[in-house]
């Protein structure tokens, strides 16, 4: 191995290991800001999910179609769409959202939705729906029936939870468009690798990326997990 590059792997790892601020600062704006994402599109997206897979309405599967089609969105034409949403000249622009947290949210919010909406349908599909019927006739109303199925769907919603977050905490081009990629309040994982590597700062990219690639097999195992115990039960 090239002296150069081992030697830039060992200042990676001693950044990590030795607490190094500014790194574990952008870690943890990461995972602020996508678990924050998350928890606000959860509970919407499950709903939609279920009146979507549950209830026969004109046009349901032309709105299946679309958030399936917007699963594949490019998350730099997300980034695009909502930087002239919040510029100063864009209809939104008197909130004053642009480069900040709040406005990352939203960029992270746009992207899982779909994705939680499509796997929660599936979900919520792949319960027989006779068990529905069965508790409307024993007389629960529409939200206690929801939640029955919500808990016999719950490893597969779980999954959708997880693949959602897993696609918002490595997205780069929406972060970087509407975050701004500001030291201390808007530089995440991915946004602060392309920064580090187009400035020649490879040892805390390379840390950034064994912390992703850290989280990706986390990640992965526990999606594989409960999809496992959801295929059991």
């Amino acid at each position: 191995m090239d002296m150069s590059l081992l030697s830039t792997c060992k200042e990676a790892l001693a950044l990590l290991f030795n607490l190094d601020a500014e790194l574990w600062s952008i870690i943890g704006v990461s995972f602020r800001v996508s678990i924050m994402a998350i928890l606000l599109s959860a509970i919407p997206a499950i709903l939609v999910g279920f009146l979507l897979a549950i209830i026969d309405f004109p046009g349901r599967w032309v709105l299946i179609a679309v958030f399936n089609a917007l699963m594949s969105v490019p998350t730099v034409v997300i980034g695009l769409t909502l930087y002239l949403l919040l510029s100063r000249n864009g209809p939104f622009g008197e909130l004053h959202l642009l480069f900040s947290q709040p406005a990352m949210v939203i960029g992270q919010i746009l992207l899982c939705f779909p994705i939680l909406v499509c796997m929660s349908h599936a979900a919520f599909q792949g319960i027989d729906r006779r068990a529905w019927e069965t508790a409307r006739t024993l007389g629960a109303h529409c939200g206690r029936a929801a939640i029955t199925l919500a808990c016999e769907a719950r490893f597969a919603l779980l999954a959708a939870m997880l693949a959602g977050f897993s696609r918002i905490i490595s997205e780069v081009g929406c972060s970087m468009m509407v975050g701004g990629n500001i030291l201390g309040y808007s530089r995440n994982i991915p946004t602060a690798i392309a920064l580090e590597t187009s400035k020649g700062e490879f040892a805390q990219g390379i840390a950034l990326g064994l912390v992703l690639l850290l989280l990706a097999l986390v990640l992965n195992f526990a999606l594989a997990s409960v999809r496992g115990k959801g295929q059991l039960v």
